[in-house]
C-alpha cells in the first residue's frame, strides 16, 4: 500500500510538471506570435507612403510592394512626423514672415495705344446706282480735306432728273413748287447747290456728276474693301493698301463707297490685369506718357470702362478720350498709363511667401518644429503684397519663402 501511494504521488507531481510546462509553452507561444513581423506596405519610389493593405501610391500611382517591420515599441509620433510627405509637413528652420494688417496705395502701370475714334467717322455713301468714272483716291490712310473731290460718277437716273429739271424751268418756270421739289430730288442725289445752279443757268444735263468729301478726315475704305484687299496683296512686298473700288466699277444706290475717320478726337485704349477692375473708377485722374517722349505726361480722365474681358489675354480695357488736334499724336503709338490707386485697408503678404498650384495657393504655416501647408483665399496685388481675405491671420507665422519648401515630386496636402 504504501508503494502504491508512493506511486501515485510520483505520477500526480510528474503530471503537475507537464501542466506547468504545457502552459508555460502556450504563453511563450503566444508572446513570440505577437512579436512576429507585421505586415505593411511601401512604395518603392516613395518610401514615405506605408499602408497596412495593398494598394496604389497616391504619388506616382505605382503598386505598392509588402514590407516587414518588427512591432518593437517606438515613438510613433515622431516616426509618423518624420514619415510624411515633405509638402505636407516640413521639418527645420526657415526664415518667416508675417501677414500685417495696414493700408496700402500704390501706382498702376497700364500699357495702351492710340486708336481711333468711331464716332467721329462720317461713310460716304452713294446716293444714286452708277458708274465710277474717274477716281481722285486711290489709296488707304489717305489724308482728305473737306469739300475735296473723291470721284466722278456716271448715273442714267441721275441724267433723267436733270433733264426733268431743265425742262421744269424752261416750260413752267411758274410753277414754283414742282421746281423746288425737283431741286431738292438733285440735292438729295448728291448734286450741289453750285452745280444746281450752273445746270439752271446752262440747261444742260451732264451725265458726269463729281462726288466732294462732306469732311476731313483719312480713307480707310468699307470692311469688305480691306478683307478683299488683303486676300488680294497677300503676296505682295508693298505696304501701301489699294482700295478695291476702281475706276469702272458699278456702285449700288445706299453702298458705303468710303469711310472717313477723324484724327482730331482719338482713344487712348489701356489694358487692366484681372485683380485691378475694382481700382478703377470712371472719372479718375490718369497720367500718360508716350514712346516718342516718356519724359512728358499728359493728364487726362478715364472715361469709360470696358464690362467685357478681351478673349485674348482676359484683360478688361479702359478708354480715355483725347483732344488730338493739338496732341497730334500717331494712330497705333504706344501708351503707358499711370494710375495712382485709393488707399486700401487690408491684411498683405509678402507673393514670395505663398505659391499657386493650380486654382489654389498655398503658405506654409510655422508649427512646433517645422511648417505645416495651407491654402488661402487672396485678392488684389498692390507691389510685393497680396491681400489676404481669409486662411491666415496675422497672429500667424509663415514661411519667408514657399518656392523654397516645396518638393516638386510630391502632393502639397492642406489643413
Amino acid at each position: 500500500m504504501s508503494n502504491f501511494l508512493k506511486y501515485s504521488l510520483v505520477v500526480i507531481t510528474i503530471s503537475i510538471i507537464g501542466l506547468a510546462i504545457y502552459f508555460f509553452a502556450l504563453k511563450s507561444k503566444k508572446t513570440a506570435h505577437n512579436q512576429q513581423q507585421k505586415e505593411l506596405y511601401t512604395c518603392p519610389m516613395h518610401p514615405q507612403i506605408i499602408r497596412d493593405k495593398p494598394g496604389n501610391c497616391p504619388i506616382c500611382g505605382m503598386v505598392l510592394v509588402k514590407k516587414t517591420i518588427q512591432n518593437h515599441a517606438v515613438e510613433s509620433n515622431l516616426i509618423e512626423n518624420l514619415l510624411k510627405p515633405t509638402d505636407n509637413f516640413i521639418v527645420g528652420n526657415y526664415q518667416t514672415t508675417t501677414p500685417k494688417d495696414t493700408t496700402i496705395s500704390s501706382e498702376i502701370n497700364l500699357p495702351g495705344l492710340i486708336a481711333y475714334d468711331p464716332n467721329s467717322s462720317v461713310n460716304i455713301a452713294a446716293r444714286i446706282s452708277g458708274r465710277i468714272e474717274k477716281m481722285y483716291v486711290n489709296y488707304k490712310y489717305q489724308r482728305v480735306a473737306k469739300g475735296q473731290k473723291l470721284f466722278d460718277l456716271y448715273s442714267p437716273e441721275l441724267l433723267t432728273e436733270q433733264q426733268n429739271f431743265i425742262y421744269l424751268i424752261s416750260n413752267d418756270s411758274d410753277n414754283v413748287s414742282i421746281i423746288k421739289a425737283s431741286k431738292q430730288k438733285l440735292l438729295l442725289y448728291g448734286m450741289t447747290v453750285n452745280q444746281i445752279n450752273s445746270l439752271a443757268s446752262a440747261k444742260r444735263a451732264n451725265p458726269i456728276i463729281s462726288i466732294y468729301s462732306p469732311a476731313y478726315g483719312i480713307i480707310q475704305g468699307t470692311e469688305n474693301m480691306t478683307r478683299n484687299a488683303n486676300a488680294a496683296m497677300q503676296n505682295a512686298a508693298a505696304t501701301t493698301e489699294f482700295l478695291t473700288i476702281k475706276e469702272g466699277d458699278y456702285i449700288k444706290k445706299g453702298e458705303i463707297v468710303f469711310r472717313l475717320v477723324n484724327t482730331d478726337k482719338v482713344w487712348g485704349v489701356f489694358n487692366v490685369l484681372q485683380g485691378h477692375n475694382n481700382l478703377i473708377k470712371t472719372n479718375q485722374s490718369i497720367a500718360i506718357t508716350s514712346e516718342l517722349n516718356e519724359n512728358e505726361f499728359i493728364t487726362a480722365k478715364v472715361n469709360f470702362i470696358e464690362t467685357q474681358l478681351s478673349p485674348a489675354d482676359k484683360s478688361n480695357r479702359i478708354r480715355v478720350y483725347l483732344n488730338n488736334s493739338i496732341l497730334k499724336l500717331p494712330i497705333g503709338l504706344r501708351l503707358q498709363g499711370i494710375l495712382k490707386t485709393n488707399p486700401i485697408k487690408a491684411i498683405w503678404l509678402q507673393k514670395q511667401a505663398l505659391v499657386s498650384i493650380g486654382n489654389k495657393k498655398i503658405v506654409f504655416i510655422k508649427r512646433d518644429n517645422g511648417f505645416k501647408a495651407a491654402a488661402i483665399k487672396t485678392g488684389i496685388e498692390i507691389n510685393d503684397f497680396i491681400q489676404i481675405i481669409e486662411g491666415i491671420s496675422v497672429k500667424d507665422t509663415i514661411a519667408k519663402n514657399a518656392e523654397y519648401l516645396i518638393d516638386s515630386e510630391s502632393f502639397i496636402k492642406t489643413e
